[in-house]
């Protein structure tokens, strides 16, 4: 099976701002006026657009076609794709204060954290720190950017415990994989959006020959519904798009309760684990209180 696929789409926005210093004056009019408000553009008649930008009717339908589009309704369409992914990223937003800027990217973080622990259900954590248990394999599938550096967490994390486990994020790998357990194995999928298509396929065949699915990521999303035992996360993302996404902190505060349930679960155990690894590595250090590992 390939990778799903979809069209890529016609960047109206970035064709406006490349071609408007090649434009005529008039069609130079029609880009600003359509530039200042991508959204609202998209929601005008022809007749209205015409009337914003200062020209004529016809200057509209010509516009739509030096644009590459059959006709207005087609340039409508395009400016309204491009409004879909949200305002924020076309409104040029004054950024705060450097001093001010730190603060809101603690405070962002705090935030996530407070309302991500609330969402964090005890039975949830335990059925899903059992099933890792008892697991004869652990997969963590992760794709795109935190998902795929938290993937390598969890193997990170576990491996102290002493539990079979790999990470993935590559999607032919995955399927692989997917194709190879058994009831006995468990996936622990990792999606912030919950709707990456390329992780879903692989769930659904590890699904289908029986292995177990520990999923964290938002309710009631498609993978959170494949999920044998979830652990719901919760986004908070503002307007500030430069700002580093603070919805990491909610997969990371996920991963840490669940890899320390799984630890207290044979702490004895585990903490003979953890005390080899501290006398291996003591060799290479000298202070007592080093995060283990690093």
């Amino acid at each position: 099976m390939s990778a799903p696929t979809t069209p890529q789409a016609f960047d109206v926005v970035y064709a406006l701002r490349q071609r408007r210093d090649t434009l005529s004056p008039v069609e130079q009019r029609i880009a600003d006026a359509i530039l200042a408000d991508v959204g609202g553009a998209a929601q005008l008649g022809i007749a209205e657009l015409a009337e914003r930008a200062g020209v004529s009717v016809a200057a509209i339908s010509r516009f739509a076609k030096t644009m590459d589009c059959d006709n207005v309704r087609e340039l409508r369409a395009q400016l309204a794709a491009a409004s879909a992914v949200g305002q924020r990223f076309l409104d040029a937003s004054d950024a705060p204060p450097v001093s001010a800027l730190y603060a809101q990217i603690c405070t962002d973080i705090e935030t996530t954290l407070r309302r991500n622990l609330g969402g964090l259900r005890e039975p949830d954590v335990q059925a899903a720190a059992e099933a890792l248990a008892e697991a004869r394999m652990i997969h963590a599938f992760g794709m795109g950017g935190a998902s795929t550096v938290f993937a390598a967490e969890v193997q990170n994390r576990l491996m102290r415990l002493g539990r079979p486990v790999a990470a993935c994020s590559d999607f032919l790998s995955m399927q692989m994989i997917a194709a190879t357990l058994g009831k006995d194995d468990v996936v622990l999928a990792l999606s912030i959006s919950g709707t990456t298509a390329e992780l879903l396929v692989a769930v659904g065949i590890a699904r289908s020959y029986g292995a177990r699915v520990v999923a964290i990521t938002r309710a009631g999303t498609p993978l959170a519904e494949q999920a044998d035992c979830l652990l719901p996360i919760a986004i908070d993302e503002t307007d500030f798009v430069f700002k580093p996404s603070s919805s990491r902190y909610a997969l990371m505060l996920a991963i840490d309760i669940l890899a320390t349930t799984l630890a207290l679960h044979q702490a004895g155990d585990n903490r003979e684990r953890l005390r080899r690894i501290k006398l291996a590595l003591d060799a290479m250090r000298s202070e007592d209180r080093l995060p283990l590992g690093d």
